[in-house]
């Protein structure tokens, strides 16, 4: 079987910077095309360049990478700086990059790239924001039937909100985008903290990383070490959650999560559940189901495969 061609659309983000390395560890099932870059965790500056630094840190210099949308639709950007640090990859002291940002505009990559390639070959997996597919959905409507799929990190039923009592952060930063996309009907697999947060990265898999004892395994353990110390906090966790590869691992072995196909909705009104995704988990709505909504992971697997890769970097 081929492997599976994508698009990754990041606002790296530590774990943006493991989902993105993951993919590139695994070329037998996925090839990337291309890593475009949207505003989120930090701006859309450093989002471009921590894309940057993760290829070089796989020795990918190949991989064209290119800044999308600042901001998003329609409203001021919110970012994370309190849980990734200034940089977004604070935490392993890594080389500013000498790869060049590509000139095109993301959005427009990702609506050449989908009508230059045949129609279902090419998957959109965004981590961040959903601001740059959106857009591109926006401007390009004949792209949409032409996805092969979207597997995106965003959203929480169960476990709620992690940036507002509602909302996920992801989903929280561009409601209004995040609305496009799950009511687009291109087919949708959604990774939300019911499931990431799963993926717990306790110390012996944090050390596990560190005894590859690569440049990769080093830095994915000190950027672990750096950002566990918000959810460790917050939540009282053993450890901080790797939620975007859970994107990336589910392109790899999806047997590892388990889910439903149910009706996912946005909040784009209401300021006090603004940005909370609504599932019907249960059934209850005659609202048409438009998403795999995952709930289940299994997290030693999930680590095993994330451990085996990285060595290989």
């Amino acid at each position: 079987m081929p492997p599976r061609r994508i698009i990754i659309d990041t606002d790296p983000g530590q774990d943006d910077a493991v989902a993105i390395l993951l993919a590139l560890a695994s070329p037998e099932e996925i090839e990337v095309l291309g890593i475009t870059a949207v505003a989120g965790n930090v701006p859309l500056p450093l989002t471009a360049r921590n894309a940057r630094v993760v290829c070089e840190l796989a020795g990918r210099r190949d991989i064209p990478v290119l800044a999308g949308c600042e901001r998003p639709l329609g409203r001021a950007l919110v970012t994370a700086e309190h849980v990734h640090g200034r940089t977004g990859l604070d935490g392993p002291v890594l080389p500013e990059p000498t790869m060049p940002l590509q000139d095109a505009h993301a959005v427009d990559f990702i609506v050449e790239t989908l009508r230059a390639e045949a129609p279902g070959t090419v998957t959109l997996c965004p981590l961040g924001p959903l601001t740059n597919i959106a857009t591109a959905f926006r401007q390009a409507p004949d792209i949409v039937d032409r996805v092969a799929g979207i597997v995106l990190m965003g959203g929480a039923y169960f476990e709620v909100g992690n940036i507002t009592p509602a909302a996920e952060f992801n989903i929280y930063v561009d409601p209004e985008a995040a609305d496009i996309v799950l009511r687009s009907g291109a087919p949708l697999t959604v990774m939300p903290l019911d499931v990431t947060h799963k993926a717990l990265v306790t110390r012996p898999r944090n050390e596990a990383f560190r005894a590859i004892g690569t440049p990769v395994g080093r830095a994915v353990a000190e950027m672990t070490d750096f950002f566990e110390r918000f959810d460790k906090a917050k939540y009282g966790s053993e450890g901080a959650p790797l939620h975007d590869p859970c994107v990336t691992a589910y392109l790899i072995r999806p047997e590892l999560f388990s889910g439903r196909f149910v009706n996912v909705e946005v909040e784009t009104v209401s300021e006090l559940t603004m940005g909370m995704t609504v599932a019907d988990w249960w059934g209850v709505t005659d609202r048409a189901p438009n998403a795999t909504f995952m709930g289940g992971l299994d997290a030693p697997g999930f680590f095993a495969l994330l451990t085996e890769r990285l060595a290989r970097l």
